[in-house]
């Protein structure tokens, strides 16, 4: 007689799919985030630095050798996107349970990397721009759309559903744009000032979202019966409380303490939002408390995550880096692959085992005998 057994395991682990696909999707997470640093963040820095590199002769040198290296790592960057866009397409096409949404999406990212190929030899333009941008969001809806199907936990969900909106606010902005610009129309697009700063919005709601999703775990827990646990809990959440506050009312504090103090803390905190505006795409219209808040929740999952070799850790870290102005094609590009390994990493009902008993037999196995006596 045979039983069969039916187990959950997880199906996303990066070591799963082969050396290749790994090592390729960590240099891809690794060169983003030194381009993300070197290139589009240190490079808007040394701009601002401007009136303290006539003081400081060393500050124009370093910079712009800086910028240097990161200009070369967007070069890097896409011929590694390439490559793990690729790799994945093929895992994920062979895959047994591939559905009609995951092939509709890998072929419009077939066309996307044709796309980008065809617009390094010629110039876009606004048509191009509004098919590429067209193209982006029918290939992210459509992965979306299967995580959607394949994911039942709600916090995941509303998760992907609001990183979704985040970008298709930065998408719907850049296609009507480009769109009316193409047919030389003089009226105002139609709420592209509102879906950006929507878009900015939802992008910052799925930082913290992140946690909720895939970094909670029990050392964090307030619910846990474990004393040490519970006492570490406490400490993080009320460091995170006090920082958080902190931040909120410090405007106010330092303008009662001194006027000028409170003036050059606005100034620094306008040119760190002025870094991540060009950076990132990211306006800082909302508190700055709020920001480094997501900041630190999405960080902490992603660490988290790739310590356990998730493939959901290098997804949501491709996404988040990319950041919310999808300005080049790279960064779109990253955008598409981490959504795809996103939905790579899933619990799925593992294949049924059989386990064949003795015909026959009075005396209990020994398994058995020894299970009954523990």
């Amino acid at each position: 007689m045979k039983a069969a057994v039916g187990s959950e395991r997880l199906t996303g682990k990066i070591s799963d799919f082969g050396p290749l696909f790994e090592y390729a999707v960590k240099l891809v997470l690794l060169a983003s985030f030194l381009e993300l640093v070197l290139y589009r963040l240190l490079s808007r820095l040394g701009m601002h630095l401007s009136k303290m590199a006539a003081e400081h002769p060393w500050i124009t040198p370093t910079f712009t050798a800086l910028t240097e290296v990161g200009t070369w790592l967007i070069n890097i960057v896409a011929v590694l996107l390439f490559l793990a866009l690729a790799l994945a397409m093929i895992n994920r096409w062979k895959g047994h349970d591939t559905s009609w949404l995951v092939r509709g999406g890998i072929a419009g990212t077939v066309l996307l990397l044709l796309l980008t190929i065809v617009f390094l030899v010629v110039q876009p333009g606004m048509l191009g721009a509004v098919i590429y941008n067209g193209l982006t969001l029918a290939v992210l809806t459509a992965f979306v759309s299967e995580y959607w199907i394949t994911h039942r936990e709600s916090a995941q969900r509303v998760l992907v559903a609001a990183y979704y909106l985040g970008v298709s606010g930065w998408l719907y902005y850049q296609i009507v744009s480009s769109f009316y610009s193409w047919m030389g129309a003089v009226a105002a697009p139609p709420l592209v000032y509102e879906s950006h700063r929507t878009g900015e919005a939802f992008m910052l709601l799925a930082s913290y979202l992140v946690f909720v999703a895939y970094g909670k775990s029990r050392s964090v827990s307030l619910r846990t019966k474990n004393r040490r646990q519970l006492s570490r809990a406490m400490w993080f959440w009320g460091v995170t409380a006090v920082v958080f506050s902190a931040l909120i009312v410090a405007d106010y504090l330092l303008d009662l303490y001194s006027p000028a103090v409170a003036s050059a803390f606005r100034k620094a905190s306008q040119g760190i939002g002025w870094i991540f505006q060009f950076g990132m795409g990211y306006t800082f219209y909302l508190p700055f408390a709020i920001y480094v808040g997501g900041l630190l929740c999405w960080s902490y999952t992603v660490v988290k995550l790739l310590m356990t070799g998730r493939l959901a850790g290098y997804g949501i870290g491709l996404m988040f880096i990319a950041g919310y102005a999808l300005l080049f094609s790279n960064l779109t590009l990253m955008v598409v692959l981490g959504v795809m390994l996103l939905a790579f990493d899933r619990a799925k009902a593992a294949t049924q085992e059989a386990v064949s008993t003795r015909e026959g037999s009075v005396m209990p196995t020994a398994e058995r005998l020894i299970t009954g006596q523990v």
